[in-house]
């Protein structure tokens, strides 16, 4: 699917740019009226500027290497807005590339009448009511879990946000300053929406969800059902409770029916990578962790590498941004090294990251050493993986394999794909992918392969989290095509 080379590039963008523009009604009434998300292979469209539809045209093109612009696919918006469609995630890119190469020649509306067929007219909601959901914890992944579960509160009949656990802060605008701290941030900007605060009722009301804030030094401290919430799944953020015994204290209370720990867990607790292994999942558990985001960046892409190749053996390093465990300055540590100045200083220190991936992939037990080196970034980090695969391999075949699979296969929530040799660490801020596969770092020797996966250790980690609590609730999503 090629297009001309435009005569006037000023008048082709502003063409575009106009039609992007048009979309975006489109979007929003399909997102709010009827549950259904659109995407540009595997990037949602839903909430997003001209600029953002437009780069997420650019990036098929640049990525897929055809020529699929706005003036293909805002006929198959504008058509499917029409349409009386059920909940679904439509991919309106890959759509629109199958309807282009379409060789029965059908017109747009029979098309669309086959391929989205089994949705027209089936208003089935992906749960029987609202799943209320509680973050225990308010910290830096607690609040980016919340601004997601904000974002996709679509027409309010999936996952709601009822309440936030914390101990009441030494100040008087405790709420406030809680209130700030979601508002703004330093690496991830502004909130995008509006937040209001009702001091005499405890409350934050976020783009019109309103969230309780409970101040409680303890789980036991909590009755739920007070503030009309039931059958709740608590996110616990703190990574104070590991184990079963620790966070059973949460099925204690009134109005929980389950719990998510967004920190690996311990003994018997299935560590979870969505998209890996989430289907273990089923409703009989009630206590559930999403791993680390060290874990959830390696074994995609360590999955798909076993099972085309097979791996060996092999050593992950983990270049890991600074976090919350460390010391502005030098100051006591119980742990090794920890201790000295995180923004001064690249401090070696250990990650369980390898050892956990035999939780996913019990196949690798035993067959990967990890370390990490925390350094003065606040966010994104840097995997790098060293395996000896199965097989001989080029450079060439790897990296396309990996493409097909970051635009095509199951995972590319999970995996993405950047081809630029000029990518750093900030480019990846704030990006929804487990990790991002960077092609042009790709070293191959025969059977050995290093592999570059940059990751958004805190926003992408907070998107597998919701993934993960999506599926604990229940909730099944079409996805189309």
């Amino acid at each position: 699917m090629k297009r001309p080379k435009p005569a006037d590039f000023f008048k082709d963008w502003k063409e575009r740019e106009a039609l992007a523009e048009a979309m975006i009604p489109l979007i929003g009434k399909l997102y709010r009226e009827n549950n259904v998300s659109l995407y540009m292979y595997g990037r949602n469209l839903v909430n997003r500027s001209v600029i953002e539809i437009m780069k997420a045209h650019r990036f098929v093109r640049q990525i897929e290497g055809n020529e699929l612009s706005e003036f293909e696919t805002y006929p198959l918006v504008k058509h499917l807005a029409t349409l009386p469609l059920g909940p679904a995630h439509i991919d309106v890119g890959k759509l629109t590339v199958k309807f282009q190469q379409d060789p029965a020649g059908r017109s747009l509306e029979q098309f669309l009448a086959d391929e989205v067929g089994s949705r027209i007219g089936e208003m089935r909601k992906p749960l029987p009511q609202p799943q209320d959901v509680v973050l225990y914890g308010f910290g830096r992944i607690g609040r980016l879990v919340a601004r997601i579960l904000i974002e996709k509160t679509g027409g309010g009949d999936v996952l709601r946000l009822r309440a936030v656990v914390v101990r009441r802060g030494k100040s008087p605008n405790d709420l406030a300053k809680r209130a700030s701290l979601l508002r703004k941030d330093s690496v991830h900007g502004s909130f995008k929406g509006t937040i209001r605060v009702l001091e005499d009722e405890d409350k934050l009301v976020c783009n019109g969800n309103e969230i309780q804030v409970i101040y409680a030094d303890s789980p036991q401290q909590v009755d739920y059902r007070r503030y009309g919430i039931d059958n709740a799944i608590v996110v616990d953020n703190t990574g104070v409770w590991r184990d079963v015994e620790g966070l059973s204290q949460h099925l204690q209370c009134p109005g929980v029916a389950k719990v998510l720990l967004t920190a690996p867990g311990k003994g018997d607790i299935p560590n979870i990578v969505y998209g890996v292994n989430h289907e273990e999942i089923t409703p009989e558990h009630r206590i559930v962790s999403a791993a680390s985001c060290t874990t959830n960046a390696i074994v995609p892409v360590l999955k798909v590498l076993m099972d085309q190749y097979g791996i060996v053996r092999g050593h992950v390093e983990t270049v890991h941004a600074y976090t919350n465990d460390q010391n502005l300055i030098d100051n006591y540590h119980k742990g090794a090294r920890r201790g000295r100045s995180a923004p001064l200083n690249m401090v070696i220190t250990e990650t369980g990251a390898a050892k956990a991936v035999a939780k996913a992939l019990p196949e690798l037990a035993g067959k990967l050493t990890g370390n990490a080196i925390r350094v003065p970034i606040p966010d994104v980090s840097l995997a790098i993986l060293n395996l000896q695969l199965g097989r001989p391999v080029e450079r060439d075949e790897l990296n396309e394999f990996m493409r097909q699979t970051a635009l095509h296969s199951p995972l590319q929530q999970q995996i993405g794909y950047t081809i630029s040799d000029e990518a750093v660490s900030s480019d990846f801020i704030g990006d929804r992918h487990a990790c991002v596969f960077d092609s042009q770092a790709t070293i191959v020797n025969g059977d050995n392969a290093v592999l570059y996966c940059w990751y958004d250790n805190e926003f992408g980690y907070s998107c597998q989290v919701v993934r993960v609590l999506e599926k604990m609730a229940g909730v099944v999503w079409q996805q189309l095509p």
